[in-house]
């Protein structure tokens, strides 16, 4: 049995549907913390378990029986540690043979602050002796055309990213590779996979593709990290949110989301999902 934690988000949900490309119904199972809003998981035919990070015996229930785990990290910056390590108490509790977890890229080097909850979960998944491997995922396309609507109304891209190049894939690519690492976990066990597109660009380049697709006069308007955290508690955001989102933007002028391995197409057998694509897509 395969069970995916976090099944009812946006990464979870596309993992189980890649992971019906490959094994049945029957053998997958969707953790996640609202049983009642998994009613499209369950008409699959995968059955949903409740588990909450926050709720320790929620986990040691849906655990019982499950072979492989997948950790998908929380998005509760700040809490994820310790939700992480109760999901790695429980699993070790309930005998699972192996565990995949969804970190950053670079997280043991990173500088980035989203990095620090993920080196610890990572040394507490090595502390645990569970089997594991680490899918270091990098940004996602969707991290980006998220925000195309305030992007054409002010027709702009606004980041503190400079001439930094990223290397984002699109969701559904790092779904994939975690459902390849799941379904063939011996071929994985004890590896740490830095995984990111093979297209790299900067956020001036992103508005240029945007401009080229709409035919609109979009432009990049680089801010220093302290005035882009501004903006972005202007807008309405958290100022600690707003904080870490800036830190990562600067961090791009160090290669912090960039990475030109092509790990991630080499475990899907195929290109990553250009950001022409996904603009296009959204748009």
């Amino acid at each position: 049995m395969i069970a995916v934690t976090g099944a009812n988000g946006q990464l979870g949900q596309l993992v189980i549907t890649e992971l019906l490309k490959r094994i049945s119904a029957d053998q997958v199972i969707a953790l996640v913390r609202s049983p009642e809003k998994a009613e499209a998981l369950k008409a699959q035919g995968v059955q949903v378990r409740k588990a909450d990070y926050n709720q320790a015996a929620t986990l040691a229930t849906a655990l019982q029986g499950v072979d492989k785990l997948l950790l998908i990290s929380g998005s509760e910056i700040g809490q994820r540690a310790p939700q992480h390590q109760a999901v790695i108490d429980a699993a070790k509790e309930a005998q699972v043979s192996f565990l995949a977890y969804t970190s950053l890229l670079k997280a043991d080097t990173s500088k980035m602050i989203l990095a620090q909850e993920h080196r610890v979960t990572e040394q507490a998944i090595k502390d645990s002796g569970i089997p594991a491997t680490v899918l270091r995922n990098g940004w996602y396309n969707e991290n980006y055309t998220g925000n195309l609507a305030a992007v054409l109304e002010h027709k702009a891209v606004v980041g503190a990213g400079g001439e930094g190049k990223i290397a984002p894939a699109a969701r559904l690519d790092y779904a994939e590779a975690a459902a390849v690492v799941l379904t063939d976990s011996q071929a994985h066990i004890g590896k740490v996979y830095e995984l990111a597109g093979d297209q790299a660009f900067t956020q001036a380049d992103y508005a240029a593709e945007i401009a080229k697709q709409t035919g609109q006069a979009i432009v990049y308007q680089g801010l220093s990290e302290a005035d882009y955290t501004a903006m972005l508690v202007e807008i309405g955001l958290p100022e600690g949110f707003a904080a870490v989102l800036a830190d990562s933007d600067a961090l791009m002028l160090e290669g912090a989301l960039f990475d030109d391995s092509h790990t991630l197409s080499q475990l899907i057998g195929r290109p990553t999902t250009m950001i022409q694509e996904s603009i296009k897509a959204a748009l």
